[in-house]
């Protein structure tokens, strides 16, 4: 029961403190710098998400090289984005390389 009350109180919470901001947005005109400057939000995101991931595989710190499987697959991933634009290709590509790589050099 404690539990039911507590998953509440959060959404509770959550839903007052953006719910406001999110009808207020709806009614006004941000100004084009600010939704330019928003565009960049996702990818500022992701890139906050996937770098620790990528560049600290497990708790020994830092890892840079080839002994790196993630960081290998994340470069031939990001590569392929680029040149190819498309995002299946990319996740296919980035998890076989990852998957070989992996196969190939076992840790």
């Amino acid at each position: 029961m404690n539990e039911v009350l507590l998953i509440g109180g959060m959404a509770a919470v959550t839903f007052t403190i953006r719910y406001p901001v999110l009808a207020l947005l709806g009614r006004i005109e941000l100004p084009k710098p600010v939704l330019r400057a928003l565009r960049y939000v996702p990818a500022a995101v992701l890139t906050a998400i996937i770098v620790p991931a990528v560049l600290i595989p497990d708790e020994t710190g830092i890892r840079i090289g080839p002994g790196n499987s993630m960081l290998i697959a994340a470069v031939v991933a990001a590569v392929v984005s680029w040149r190819s634009k498309s995002l299946l290709l990319t996740i296919v590509v980035g998890m076989a390389v990852l998957f070989v790589w992996r196969w190939l050099f076992p840790a």
